[in-house]
């Protein structure tokens, strides 16, 4: 019924705040596709489609709150993203539309392909970015504690916050020793990977515009989506 394109900063200070090491080597956007973030909007609102732009949250906290909203008021929704932190989001009504890296195509990712990736429900997906980690994001994670480690303890557990509670009973040293020494940043590991849920309003009802998108797209010389956008208006 709608299509909805998120935009914010790379790092928002809320998480920097949290953490300095979050998304520090990530590199600089390249020179060639500044121009490009630059005519986003203006491009997409051509197709009819809602742009929500914010100089102080991330992406991803708006585009969770979108499905939020949608799936609570009984809609259902497709999160676009190539971010894994989004698979928190999967549910009855929300599917995660994951943008594989280094491969062509995409796949659709529901709660089971999130408990066969990570041996936990969507509603873990926090704690165990926390306890595992995240690389792309720059967060270290529990030392010595990896993907099978973490989704064993909250297997066992129920939650981060459970398993650092049941620290002391953990037998094996090395995994009693991290939960111990870092519960307070392992917390805001957990934090910083939890989306915030943002106060916004549902979009309207808006149906692409395949006319007014082929135009934007000849406008800035894109010949052959143009023929595409125009082919799937029909008349």
């Amino acid at each position: 019924r709608a299509v909805v394109l998120c935009f914010g900063p790379d790092a928002a200070d809320y998480r920097v705040e949290l953490f300095e090491g979050y998304h520090v080597d990530r590199p600089e956007v390249p020179e060639g596709l500044e121009p490009q973030f630059a005519d986003a909007r203006d491009f997409f609102e051509a197709f009819g489609w809602t742009v929500a732009v914010s100089e102080t949250l991330e992406a991803d906290d708006l585009l969770g709150s979108y499905a939020r909203r949608e799936a609570d008021s009984g809609g259902s929704v497709l999160v676009m993203t190539g971010d894994r932190d989004m698979f928190q989001c999967a549910g009855e009504r929300v599917s995660v539309l994951y943008i594989r890296t280094g491969a062509r195509g995409a796949e659709i990712v529901g709660p089971d392909e999130v408990r066969r990736r990570y041996g936990v429900p969507p509603e873990l997906v926090p704690d165990f970015i926390a306890l595992r980690g995240d690389p792309s994001d720059g967060i270290p994670g529990a030392k010595g504690i990896g993907e099978k480690t973490a989704a064993e303890l909250l297997h066992r557990h129920g939650s981060l916050e459970a398993a650092l509670e049941g620290a002391i009973r953990e037998s094996k040293p090395s995994i009693r020793t991290a939960l111990i020494e870092q519960r307070e940043e392992l917390l805001r590991f957990k934090e910083i990977a939890t989306l915030r849920d943002v106060d916004l309003e549902p979009p309207t009802d808006r149906p692409t515009d395949f006319a007014g998108a082929a135009r934007a797209a000849r406008e800035r010389g894109m010949a052959r989506l143009a023929q595409r956008l125009e082919g799937l208006g029909g008349d």
